[in-house]
């Protein structure tokens, strides 16, 4: 197995426990904001998957890159809705 396929591995894996203690943290709390979060790790764990299944060599050249913006663009609004929400209170 060659070196980039494991780092690979180890990029996806990463993201969806990243995105599981999201989820538990969310299911315990209800805060959107990890939910969000949640969501925007899947998003960056699809965009490698996704290059190694398709074969793209550079992901950056891809549309696949329009999902990690997406994820960012989670990340974003997830943060100005929590700070929209605590300056209310």
């Amino acid at each position: 197995m060659s070196p980039v396929v494991m780092m690979t591995g180890a990029v996806i894996t990463g993201n969806a426990i990243a995105a599981l203690f999201f989820l538990k943290f969310w299911r315990r709390t209800g805060d959107r904001l990890f939910l969000a979060f949640a969501a925007a790790f899947l998003l960056m764990g699809l965009v490698p998957l996704l290059t190694a299944v398709r074969d793209v060599p550079r992901e950056e050249q891809s549309a696949f890159y329009l999902i990690r913006l997406a994820a960012f663009l989670i990340i974003i609004w997830a943060i100005a809705a929590k700070s929209r929400d605590s300056s209310t209170h």
